[in-house]
């Protein structure tokens, strides 16, 4: 029998061992996106790859065979292996963070509810992307020096969101707002780094209208 102090020494070993071998099989915590695939990621890439001209169907967060055909277009034309599957570096060359797959919020709990509460109040009836798209925004102004730099304060900003005036904010809350303000945290932004959006047919400020437009989702014209 194998003294004590030799027998951890060898599981020591061999747990290194099985770590070696997990990090290096290929793939092995890789991000990607391929056929078959859906979700709010899957939403920015065909966005993205839409407001670029690489794709032409609807932006409706499922990986089929046309957006498999718009990642291989653009693979090809920036240099990246032409496979149609949306891995870490073409994410990258998208300007999606690969960290966002995954990743866990650093956002309090309260605050996923209030971003919550804004999507819900802000762009109920809106396409999903739309709603995320509204929650991206809120996140956007945080890292933009012109705005508060907390949900919170973007949030309660004089003036900054009609539902706040109007009392929309105070009405139940969509299930899918919830999924949108968690998907908007962990990184997804169909609205292509928008920090303001507006609604053309309510919409008389010309100030608004002055912004330049970043992609339109819905009801939704979402501008830098």
């Amino acid at each position: 029998m194998l003294p004590n102090k030799l027998r951890r020494r060898l599981a020591i070993l061999l747990a290194l061992s099985l770590l070696t071998v997990t990090l290096n099989l290929p793939g092995a915590g890789a991000v990607a996106y391929r056929q078959g695939s859906s979700g709010a990621t899957v939403t920015t890439i065909q966005t993205k790859l839409k407001r670029w001209g690489y794709y032409s169907g609807s932006v409706d967060g499922i990986y089929g065979s046309a957006t498999v055909q718009a990642v291989r277009r653009f693979q090809a034309r920036n240099g990246l292996a032409v496979d149609g599957v949306a891995g870490e570096a073409t994410l990258v060359a998208l300007g999606i963070p690969v960290s966002s797959a995954g990743a866990t919020s650093t956002h309090s709990t309260g605050d996923v509810a209030l971003l919550a509460k804004v999507i819900s109040a802000e762009s109920r009836g809106e396409p999903y992307a739309g709603q995320v798209a509204v929650g991206a925004v809120i996140l956007n102004r945080i890292r933009h020096p012109s705005f508060p730099s907390s949900v919170a304060g973007v949030v309660y900003e004089p003036g900054a969101f009609s539902c706040m005036d109007d009392g929309q904010i105070n009405q139940p809350v969509a299930d899918s707002a919830y999924r949108a303000a968690r998907d908007a945290m962990n990184g997804t932004d169909p609205s292509g780094g928008a920090i303001y959006y507006f609604n053309p047919a309510t919409a008389t400020s010309a100030w608004i209208w002055s912004r330049p437009l970043i992609t339109i989702i819905g009801k939704h014209r979402f501008c830098s």
